[in-house]
Parts: C-alpha cells; structure tokens; sequence
C-alpha cells in the first residue's frame, strides 16, 4: 500500500478576507512623500499576509491538511532595486517564528513556487543575479520560520530559448554559481511547454536535485509518452531527501485548453496515475494545482470515499491498497 496525502497552493476558498498576497506597486510606494512611512506601510501589508497565512494554516490543521504551497508573494518590493536597503525581515520574525511553531506542531509540510521569472538558465546575467536574489528571499523566510530548508522551492528548468540541449547545459553552468544553501533548497518540475520529464530528469541525475514529477505536464507535453519507464529514475531522485516524495496533480479545463487547469481534479486521472505506482513508494504528497484550490481538495476527497480500494486515514490523507 502507498500513502497518498493531498495538498492545494496558497488560497482558501473558505475562508474569507485572508489573502496571503496583498500587494503594493512600486508606484504606490512612490506616491508617499514620506520614504519611511511607505516602508512602514510595506512592512504592514507583509505582516497582513504573513498573519493570513496562520490563519490559513489554521483552516488546514483543522482541515487535517498537511501539506501547503506558501506564496511566494508574502513580501511585496522585497528585492525591488531601489528598496534593497530595507530589512523587510526585521519587522516580520516575531510572526514568522509563530507560523514556523505552528507549522512543526501540527507536522504540517510547506513549500514555495518561485514566480516564472525566476530562471536559473537565463541567458541574462542580470536575471541570474536577480532570481538568485528572490531564491534567498525564499531561504530567508523558511530560515525565520525555524524550516529545514531541504526541497522546500519547486522550480521549472527556466527559458528554452528553442534550443533545449544548450538550455540544459547553461541551466548546469549557471547552477554552479548558485550558493550551495540554495542549491539544496530547490527541486525541479517539469513543464507543459519547453521541459519534458526525461530533459528534467538529465538535470536533476546530473546535480542531484529531486524531480516533482508533473502528470498534466507530461500529457500535455513529452517526446516519450512511457512516463512509467522513469519513475523508478524519478524516485531515486528523491532518495536523500528528508521529505516523502512529492508530484503535482492538475486536469485539464478542456480538450482544447489542455494546458489550462481545471476548478477540480479528475478522479479518474488521477487515479490512472496512482494505479501506476502504488507500491512503489510507501509515501507521496500529491500537490493539488486547481482553481478551486482547498474546495478541489475537499471534492477530491469526498469522491474517494466512494471508492472501494481505499482506506481512509484523516481529512486530507488515505491508503491506497
């Protein structure tokens, strides 16, 4: 048997007024005469978010919801150029060791999407420098929650530029520059338009990075359709990691938007894929990449409830025999 447990990124659909990315445009910022008191403003909505944020892991803990994609839009401005002389992390620790205590007691895993403009394989050394920046920002909030930071920042490869075998080598040239905390921070995913499994793959044998395997991705874009031939590869990505193996679940809106995600899972594809490799794993954290986010998750598991070849464990969380 595997144990299968389901997670949604960022936003509740049940609970109202708790958006964990409230923002603020550099021109706004600008339009306060007073620099100071803008940056107290800033300070104020990071805070707002980052006090969201416990309530949403409160709705989750309730929920028997143990696994959750914080934000990557917890700070707005944090590494805009003309802001870099803000400690935007001294006004925040109080808040963020709380989350970071509530987060080990109730043993629920988090971890973060960096934004599409965060690319390692940038043929732009400032874009380089740039998402180097937004990855240590990364490492800076999970390191003030009190968070191993080991496999915490799922990324793509980056750009493929039409020309993926020079993508992938620039992606491991510039990987060397990448600090080595960071380095062990990140796993990669692949993609539904330039990356498929076995390019990700070749990366992440080569510098020992574990792979997310994406199923909708990989429908939606492959040169070898046999996903099932690699997923012993995929798992033994995993192998030192302290973390259970994790994937993303999405469906397509429809045939025609096929890279479009869906308000909720298709039980039945989901299911075509677990049928694969139950068995295989004795864990596997199954991040929900719906519209309807926490409601996804809810339907999905009502729906397996019906389902004979399933024992159910807890809100969120079953045995699949």
């Amino acid at each position: 048997m595997t144990i299968v447990r389901l997670g949604y990124v960022a936003i509740s659909m049940e609970l109202k007024n708790a958006s964990p990315s409230q923002t603020m445009t550099f021109d706004q910022f600008q339009k306060i005469e007073d620099r100071e008191a803008a940056l107290r403003k800033l300070e104020r909505i990071s805070l707002s978010n980052l006090e969201n944020t416990l309530r949403l892991l409160k709705h989750n803990a309730a929920s028997d919801i143990h696994f959750y994609r914080l934000t990557s839009r917890l700070i707005p401005l944090a590494n805009h150029e003309e802001l870099l002389d803000w400690d935007y992390m001294k006004p925040l620790r109080g808040m963020l060791r709380e989350i970071g205590n509530f987060v080990k007691k109730h043993e629920i895993r988090i971890d973060f999407h960096p934004d599409h403009f965060v690319l390692i394989n940038s043929i732009k050394k400032q874009v380089l420098q740039n998402s180097i920046l937004t990855l240590k920002l990364h490492y800076l909030l999970l390191k003030g929650m009190g968070i191993d930071t080991t496999h915490r920042c799922v990324m793509h490869v980056g750009g493929n530029y039409k020309e993926t075998e020079k993508s992938l080598e620039r992606f491991i040239d510039n990987w060397m520059v990448v600090p080595r905390a960071i380095q062990n921070m990140i796993m990669l995913e692949n993609d539904d338009t330039s990356f498929t499994l076995d390019d990700t793959l070749y990366l992440c044998e080569k510098l020992s990075i574990p792979l997310v395997f994406d199923y909708h991705h990989h429908l939606a874009h492959h040169q070898n359709p046999n996903w099932e031939g690699n997923w012993d590869r995929v798992v033994q990505t995993w192998m030192d990691s302290p973390l259970p193996i994790k994937m993303h679940i999405s469906s397509p809106k429809s045939e025609k938007a096929f890279r479009h995600h869906s308000d909720f899972v298709d039980i039945d594809m989901f299911f075509r894929f677990l049928c694969k490799i139950k068995g295989s794993i004795p864990q596997i954290d199954c991040m929900i990449e719906a519209k309807k986010k926490d409601e996804a998750l809810f339907k999905l598991m009502a729906d397996i409830k019906t389902r004979g070849d399933v024992e159910i464990i807890d809100g969120s969380t079953f045995h699949f025999k």
